[in-house]
């Protein structure tokens, strides 16, 4: 937990402490990312001011060493602060004051394993083979990887079940709501252009062109739909 308030960051620790997690906090961003990088992180909530680096920086830094969820937290309410948060590799985000009923529910969904079958196997379907144009992807659900030939692609974990999502319901239209829905299943914070930011930064990682990307296609005015060619 990255959160410079001495008093708010130890009251949501002792809450989070009693539900059972492991917290390792930090007052700077500079001591946030030596504990990324030395830790085994399974889920961050971020601040966004703080004194020195700010939290967009730490998110930058942090995304390239870790596909763990990273759910901000701020006083910065503002829709550009959101997509610039999301933007900079954020999963979700909690506008503070918040109540702690809402950051335990947003960290069980950012935590939540893939639901299981009957026979205990995880219930997430086949591997699925994407055709980017520049050699094929197989997006295997069950191992939780995306591979190109014997390369891995990285997925955060909201990026994951987003593919899923679509993977699942592949060559059908998926409206900005019901990924809402499937993806964010413990709520969002009612702005549909989440699905929009993460959406763009799938594209990055899946697409040839992601300016004219020929996997996940915008249906205009109404969602997306994966063509797996």
């Amino acid at each position: 937990m990255l959160e410079d308030d001495y008093g708010l960051r130890t009251s949501l620790r002792l809450v989070l402490e009693q539900d059972g997690y492991t917290v390792v906090e930090a007052a700077e961003a500079v001591t946030a990312l030596a504990l990324v990088r030395s830790e085994r992180v399974d889920v961050m909530l971020v601040d966004l001011m703080l004194g020195g680096l700010d939290g967009f920086t730490f998110i930058r830094g942090a995304r390239p060493e870790t596909t763990a969820p990273i759910i901000v937290i701020s006083a910065r309410d503002g829709a550009r602060d959101v997509v610039m948060a999301l933007e900079a590799g954020a999963d979700d985000y909690v506008r503070k004051p918040f109540d702690v009923a809402e950051v335990q529910a947003r960290l069980r969904a950012a935590l939540r394993r893939p639901d299981i079958a009957a026979d205990g196997s995880p219930d997430v379907g086949a591997a699925v083979v994407l055709d980017s144009g520049h050699g094929p992807l197989v997006f295997d659900p069950a191992a939780a990887t995306l591979r190109r030939g014997d390369e891995d692609v990285h997925l955060t974990h909201t990026e994951f079940k987003l593919l899923h999502a679509l993977t699942e319901n592949s060559g059908r239209m998926m409206s900005r709501g019901s990924l809402l829905a499937r993806v964010w299943t413990d709520g969002h914070f009612g702005d549909e252009r989440i699905v929009d930011v993460h959406i763009r930064r799938l594209r990055t990682k899946i697409e040839q062109d992601p300016g004219a990307p020929a996997i996940v296609l915008t249906i205009r005015g109404l969602g997306y739909r994966l063509d797996p060619q």
